[in-house]
Parts: C-alpha cells; structure tokens; sequence
C-alpha cells in the first residue's frame, strides 16, 4: 500500500475551495490534483480536457460506473454526473506524492469515508448564504435558474459541516489561505 495521503476540501459552489487548492497546489510541489471526471459542458474556452476535468459523455461515464473505475461518484443534477478515477489517484500516488481534491459536499464524504485515516477531509464555508450568492453572481456563470439551484444546494450541504474533520470559515481569503498551510503542512508531515 502506498503511503500517499489525501486532502479532501469540499464546500458548497461558490466558498472559495479551488482558489484555496489553487494555492496550496502552487506551494506544496507535493501535492497533486485530482482530476475529476464529468459530463457537464466545459465553462468557457478556459477548460481543458484531462487538465480542469476529464470531460465525459454520459455513456462513458456510465460504462466506467459498470467496469468499476471510480472511487466514488455521483449524480450531482439530472443527467450531470462527476466522479474520481481510481486511475487518478493511482497515478498521483506513484508520482510519491499526496492527492488534494476539491469536490462538493457529498463527494467529499465518500472519499473521506473511502480514504479513512489517510484523509484530511476540510468543509470549507463562507459567513453567511448572503456572501455566498453574491461571489456566484459575480463570477457572471451563472443563470438565474443554475443560481437558484446552486443555493437550494448549498443550503442543504451546510447540514454536512459536521462529518468533515475541520471547518474553515473564508471570509478573509488571506487568512483562509494561512489557515490551509497550516492545515495541510501538519497533515502531511504527520
């Protein structure tokens, strides 16, 4: 068994994760990302396959669900499925290096729940839903549809903060980004 670790940071769309990962990925040289795997739209001409996401189709996801090729996934609206290769993982890990993952609320649970003690799981969250519908309406994504689904959401993984290891509030992104150093140094040095 390999001794890589897994830091898990999950939170409701909107809460500031991946620009917290996007930081420690430039910090840690050991740490790697996970890659998810989906089948929603790429976002933009920004997005790139096997780089942002691996970018399925919902019959190519299905097939890898059957051969068993996820560590865990799940259907997070109608017909928009995301997932974690266990090919990911194992490529991270024979890189010798620890896998940082940011996913939702539910797919965070099921990798900490997968990974056990080799897991930091981090429920990231911003003050209030207030804040949190003002940072998606100014990232100019989304609709006004896809916004109200966002906060349905958000407001019921909140119920989840609970299970997850630790919490961190990101109000002020500077001191939320100390806060994951601190986290993340002890965690794999451990």
């Amino acid at each position: 068994m390999h001794n890589g670790k897994a830091l898990i940071f999950s939170a409701p769309s909107g809460s500031g994760k991946t620009t917290i990962v996007k930081h420690l990925l430039e910090k840690y040289p050991q740490l790697s990302f996970s890659i998810s795997a989906c089948t929603r739209d790429r976002r933009g001409r920004n997005e790139e396959d096997g780089k942002d996401y691996h970018f399925l189709t919902p019959e190519e996801f299905k097939q890898k669900i059957d051969n068993d090729e996820f560590v865990e996934w799940e259907e997070v609206y109608p017909g928009n499925f995301y997932g974690t290769l266990k090919s990911e993982i194992d490529r991270i890990w024979s890189e010798g290096k620890h896998v940082i993952f940011d996913v939702d609320v539910k797919g965070g649970l099921s990798l900490k729940n997968y990974f056990k003690e080799k897991a930091l799981a981090v429920f990231v969250k911003v003050p209030d839903l207030k804040v949190l519908e003002e940072r998606l309406n100014d990232r100019g994504t989304e609709s006004k549809n896809s916004l109200s689904q966002r906060l349905f959401k958000a407001r019921f993984e909140m119920g989840f903060e609970d299970k997850f290891d630790v919490t961190l509030v990101n109000e002020n992104l500077e001191k939320s980004l100390r806060k994951a150093e601190e986290l993340c140094s002890s965690f794999i040095n451990s």
